[in-house]
C-alpha cells in the first residue's frame, strides 16, 4: 500500500510539517500531460516545464538587476580613483584604502540578522527599502568634499548594501530544486561580472560630463548611478516577488506544485517553518559552515581584490585611465560567460567542489603568471593572466553558495549558514582592499601574492568539505546514522490511507511524540561528552529516538540519516 500526496499547503501556512504524508518522487506511474510524463507528486494539469520558466521570468531578472547595481555601486569607486577622486579630496594612499576597507565592516555585521528577518518582514517590502537606501548612499559619496565624508557615505552604504546579495540567494534557494539552483545563482551572480564590464564602459561615458553644474566627472558616475538604484528600489515595490507560500504571481495549485517539487528534493521545511533559536544554532555548530566560510572567503577575497583594483593594474600596462577602463571590459565578459557554464555544468554533475579545485587552480596559474612577469616588458602575458584570475575567481562565488545552499535542510538553517558564509567572505573583503597600494605597482607582487594565498587556501577548504560530505554519506548508506522509530513504517502507511485525522490516531501521536521526547531526554542525560550533549538537544547527533520518519527530518533536518549531501 503506498500513501498518496498531499502537498503541505492544506495545512494552514507556515505551521510546521507534522503530518505523516509521503511526498513521491517521479516514477514509471507518472501522470501523462500533453504527451510528457509528469511527477506524480504534481497537482493535475501542471506542465514542470513551463512553471520553472514562469518562475525564472518572475524572479531572476529583476533580482539580477538589482545585484549589478548594488555592486556597481560599491566597485565604483574604483573607477571614479582614475578620474581624479583621490586628487580633488586630497586623499593619501592610506587613506584611500581605508575608505575601502569601512565598507566591509557593517557589510559583514548587518548580513546574519537581515537574512534571519528577510522572511518576517517578506522580500517584496525588504528588498526596495535597501535598494531605495543604497542608491541614497551611492549619490552621496559623490557630493562629499573631504575625507571624512566620504568615509561616513561608505560606512552607510555598507550598512544598507549588507542584506541584498545573501538575502537574494535565501530567496532563490527557497523556489529551485539542488540541481535547478546553481544555474540560478550563477546567472543571478552574473549581474556581478556584467557590472564590471558596465562599469567600465559607464564609467568612461559619464566622465565626459565633467564641468556640468560645476561638479567633476568622478562625481558624477556616484550621482547618476545612485538616482537610478533610488527609482529602481522604488520599482522593486511591485517588481520582487515573495516565498512561494505567498507570492502572488502563482495559482493555488502551482504554489503547491512548487512546494511538492522541493520537498521531493528534500527540501521538507518548504512548506513553512516557524523561527526557532535552535535553528540558528545548528547552523553555527555545523562543521560544513565553518568550512564553507573557509572556501567562500577563498574566493570572495580576490573577488573584491579584482573588482577594485582591476582598472588600476589595468592601467599599469600602459594605457590611459579611460583606455584601461575599456580594456578591463572583455575580461568581465568572459568572467560572465564561465560563470553561467559553471553553473549550469556544475547542476548536471553534482560535483561542485570538483569544479571549485579545477577552477582554483587555474586562478592561480593567473596569479603566478602575474608574480612572475614583467608588465613592463610584457603586458600581453600580464593581460592574459588577468583574464585566468578572471577564470579562477568569478564562478567559484555562485558555485560555492550552492554547495552549502544545498547542504542545508530548513528555510531558516539554510538561510542563516548563507548569512554567515558570505559575511566572512565579505568581512575578508576589507584585507583585500589593502593589497594593492600605489608604491607596489607596477607589479603589485605583494597584492597578486595574497589573492593567490587566498585561493590555495580555498582549494584546501573545497577538498576538505568533498571528502567530509562523501565520509559523512557513506556513513549513513552504512546505517550508522539511523534513528529508532516508535512507529514502524507499515503503521504510517495503513493510518495515511484511512486518515490520521480522527481524535484517535492524533491523540496517539501526541501520546508517541511525549514518549519520543522522554526517550531523546534520556539519551541527553546518558551523554558523558558536554558537546555531544549539546548536540544531542539540538538534534543534530547521530540517531536517536523519533516518532517517525517525519518527526526525524523535520527536526534534524539535514543531519536525518535519510538525507544525503552533494559534493
Amino acid at each position: 500500500m503506498s500513501s498518496s500526496p498531499t502537498s503541505p499547503l492544506d495545512k494552514k501556512q507556515g505551521d510546521p510539517i507534522t503530518t505523516t504524508q509521503t511526498v513521491q518522487t517521479p516514477n514509471a506511474s507518472d501522470q501523462e500531460l500533453g504527451g510528457a510524463a509528469v511527477p506524480s507528486y504534481l497537482p493535475p494539469g501542471i506542465d514542470e516545464k513551463k512553471l520553472v520558466r514562469k518562475i525564472d521570468w518572475a524572479l531572476i531578472p529583476f533580482l539580477s538587476l538589482l545585484y549589478l547595481l548594488s555592486f556597481l555601486d560599491r566597485s565604483a569607486i574604483g573607477n571614479a580613483k582614475l578620474y581624479g577622486l583621490e586628487k580633488e579630496l586630497k586623499l593619501t594612499d592610506e587613506q584611500y584604502n581605508l575608505c575601502l576597507t569601512i565598507f566591509f565592516f557593517p557589510y559583514a555585521l548587518f548580513e546574519v540578522p537581515s537574512n534571519i528577518l528577510l522572511k518576517k518582514l517578506r522580500p517584496s517590502v525588504w528588498f526596495p527599502l535597501i535598494t531605495f537606501l543604497v542608491g541614497v548612499c551611492m549619490m552621496s559619496q559623490g557630493l562629499v568634499n573631504n575625507y571624512g565624508g566620504l568615509m561616513t557615505a561608505r560606512f552607510f552604504l555598507g550598512v544598507t548594501e549588507a542584506g541584498l546579495f545573501p538575502g537574494v540567494n535565501a530567496l532563490l534557494s527557497g523556489w529551485y530544486k539542488r540541481n535547478e539552483f546553481g544555474l540560478r545563482a550563477a546567472v543571478f551572480f552574473s549581474a556581478a561580472t556584467a557590472s564590471g564590464a558596465f562599469g567600465g564602459l559607464l564609467s568612461a561615458a559619464i566622465h565626459n560630463m565633467d564641468g556640468v553644474g560645476g561638479y567633476s566627472g568622478w562625481r558624477w558616475i556616484f550621482i547618476l548611478i545612485g538616482i537610478f538604484t533610488s527609482l529602481c528600489g522604488i520599482a522593486a515595490i511591485w517588481l520582487v516577488q515573495d516565498y512561494p507560500e505567498t507570492a502572488k504571481f502563482l495559482t493555488e495549485d502551482e504554489r503547491k506544485a512548487v512546494i511538492a517539487r522541493l520537498q521531493s528534493d528534500q527540501q521538507f521545511s518548504a512548506g513553512g517553518e516557524e523561527f526557532q533559536w535552535k535553528n540558528v544554532w545548528k547552523s553555527i555548530l555545523d562543521w560544513k559552515t565553518w568550512v564553507g566560510m573557509g572556501m567562500y572567503s577563498g574566493c570572495d577575497g580576490p573577488l573584491y581584490a579584482f573588482s577594485l583594483f582591476t582598472p588600476t593594474v589595468v592601467k599599469q600596462l600602459g594605457y590611459t585611465a579611460t583606455r584601461a577602463n575599456l580594456v578591463s571590459v572583455p575580461i568581465y565578459v568572459v568572467a560572465c560567460i564561465f560563470t553561467v557554464i559553471v553553473g549550469f555544468s556544475a547542476d548536471r554533475t553534482a560535483n561542485r567542489t570538483l569544479y571549485n579545485i579545477g577552477l582554483s587552480l587555474l586562478g592561480m596559474a593567473g596569479y603566478a603568471i602575474l608574480i612572475g612577469n614583467d608588465v613592463t616588458k610584457r603586458p600581453g602575458v600580464s593581460y592574459f593572466g588577468i583574464y585566468l584570475g578572471a577564470i579562477g575567481i568569478y564562478p567559484l562565488i555562485a558555485n560555492t553558495i550552492s554547495l552549502v545552499a544545498g547542504n542545508a535542510e530548513g528555510a531558516y538553517k539554510r538561510s542563516v549558514v548563507m548569512a554567515i558564509v558570505i559575511s566572512w567572505g565579505n568581512i575578508n573583503g576589507a584585507v583585500s582592499s589593502n593589497i594593492y597600494p600605489s608604491r607596489t605597482g607596477p607589479r603589485f607582487r605583494m597584492g597578486h601574492g595574497i589573492v593567490l594565498g587566498y585561493i590555495f587556501s580555498g582549494l584546501i577548504f573545497s577538498t576538505i568539505y568533498h571528502f567530509g560530505v562523501k565520509l559523512e554519506n557513506r556513513k549513513r548508506a552504512q546505517g550508522l546514522r539511523d534513528e529508532k522509530y516508535l512507529r514502524e513504517e507499515e503503521e504510517v502507511e495503513v493510518e495515511s490511507e484511512v486518515g490520521d485525522k480522527s481524535s484517535g490516531g492524533v491523540e496517539r501521536r501526541k501520546t508517541l511524540e511525549i514518549r519520543a521526547k522522554e526517550e531523546r531526554e534520556k539519551e541527553i542525560s546518558q551523554e558523558k561528552s558536554k558537546v555531544k550533549s549539546i548536540l544531542r538537544r539540538l538534534d543534530m547527533a547521530p540517531g536517536g529516538t523519533y516518532v517517525d520518519v517525519d518527526e526525524a527530518r523535520r527536526l534534524k533536518g539535514d543531519e536525518w540519516s535519510g538525507f544525503r549531501y552533494r559534493a
